[in-house]
């Protein structure tokens, strides 16, 4: 099935809603790097992990080759918390599968290169999340030291 993409925003209340979205730096991202930071972790931010293809992670790890993705729940379909949106419901849900087949080929070509994807919802704690970043850092740092 093929949804055609709205040429405008359905009210003026959508269009600034979209418009306020932001690409980095939300509330989630930033309790997460705060988080992470007090570990002692460093890292680097937004980055493309491979250079050669389009797909920029939260936080990168770039010697350990991690590369972390915080997922919104709306955004990519939380099976917790991902609601039907009310207006125009065919093309968001088309783009919620479209963003989940993106999420999967993005992890297969990770892994392919090497790297280790960690993804985490924004509605997950942000001190337990960066506990499981620690952890597997932790893993992959005395692996590489056998």
């Amino acid at each position: 099935m093929v949804v055609e993409r709205p040429t405008s925003a359905s009210s003026e209340g959508v269009r600034r809603s979209m418009k306020a979205n932001k690409g980095r730096d939300t509330k989630p991202e930033l309790a997460l790097r705060r988080a992470v930071h007090a570990l002692g972790l460093r890292y680097r931010v937004s980055i493309r992990p491979l250079p050669s293809i389009r797909r920029t992670a939260d936080l990168v790890f770039t010697k350990a080759k991690v590369a972390v993705f915080m997922d919104g729940c709306f955004w990519h379909g939380c099976p917790q918390h991902h609601t039907k949106a009310a207006t125009n419901a065919d093309y968001w849900a088309e783009k919620v599968v479209k963003n989940r087949a993106r999420d999967n080929e993005t992890d297969r070509i990770l892994a392919e290169a090497g790297w280790t994807v960690i993804r985490v919802w924004e509605h997950e704690d942000p001190v337990s999340s960066a506990g499981r970043i620690a952890d597997e850092l932790k893993v992959i740092r005395s692996k590489s030291q056998d």
